[in-house]
């Protein structure tokens, strides 16, 4: 499964791959002791590797698993990749995944690992910025983009022409303001989620949509519903439901649900998952 790939994109020398406790920073520590939850493939020759902000901000295997499940599909979008965690599960369920990340050298860590576990060949690496790669793909079908005065639902996805690919599913796990996002006020302009925090999740004040790079919460994700309805927004335990319920258009707010997963690890609330669209239980036909 190894040989060929990950000698080809074997990122080994990029950042350290850290075999004992005794090599790590005092400050990804504990990052280190739950490396096995993030990649359960850790260890595998020559072994995954991860930067500084991968170590906080992947995502869990088993909840990556559990949600690429959830988002089965033909071509899924993962517009804010990092190391891969969640690239990788994609490619287990999906067809296609196009993986997006503003870094070159996550890009890189992410094929690396994704070749590890043997499923690169089902992905496409990108070095751009999501916005860029959203605005780019809704002007090449202007004529699919709906007029708000002609649609009760102004976001109501484009269809691809025959000169882009479908993107049936897109899974938005943007940078949410780096570990502080669990404290007031977020520290701008720092990235990434520290999903290994383990405080008690009521003992942090409600994080805002608002605290959401590379924009606001919100406009993410109506920029997002103009290419699919199809869409897993992945955000921090803390996260006020009310802003969540208020992403639909008003008018769809009545006649559509949002379903919100809890993401547990052991005892421990790591994130919540909102499923939109046809990834809703009950509402497969809106796919």
């Amino acid at each position: 499964m190894h040989s060929g790939g990950i000698q080809k994109y074997d990122a080994t020398g990029l950042v350290p791959h850290y075999s004992d406790s005794s090599q790590v920073p005092e400050h990804l520590q504990k990052y280190f002791a739950q490396r096995k939850r993030l990649f359960t493939l850790y260890d595998e020759p020559p072994g995954c590797l991860l930067d500084e902000e991968g170590w906080y901000s992947v995502t869990p295997e088993l909840i990556a698993d559990q949600i690429a499940e959830r988002c089965r599909c033909d071509t899924i979008l993962d517009p804010f990749c990092g190391v891969g965690g969640n690239a990788i599960a994609f490619a287990k369920t999906c067809q296609r995944v196009v993986a997006l990340d503003t870094s070159p050298i996550r890009l890189a860590l992410a094929r690396h690992n994704a070749e590890i576990y043997g499923v690169a060949d089902r992905i496409e690496f990108i070095h751009c910025d999501y916005l860029s790669f959203a605005r780019s793909y809704l002007q090449h079908n202007p004529e699919d983009v709906p007029s708000p005065t002609t649609s009760s639902d102004p976001a109501r996805p484009a269809s691809p022409n025959h000169t882009t690919r479908k993107i049936d599913v897109i899974f938005l796990s943007p940078p949410w303001g780096g570990p502080s996002y669990l404290s007031s006020p977020i520290k701008k302009g720092s990235a990434g989620e520290d999903l290994q925090e383990d405080a008690g999740e009521d003992s942090h004040p409600i994080y805002t949509l608002n605290s959401i790079q590379p924009i606001p919460g919100a406009d993410l994700f109506q920029l997002t519903r103009k290419i699919t309805r199809n869409v897993a927004f992945f955000l921090p335990r803390n996260t006020s439901l009310e802003e969540i319920s208020k992403l639909l258009p008003s008018g769809l707010q009545t006649s559509t649900k949002v379903e919100v997963e809890e993401e547990w690890m052991g005892s421990k609330l790591k994130a919540l998952t909102c499923y939109f669209g046809g990834l809703v239980d009950g509402q497969e036909h809106l796919y």
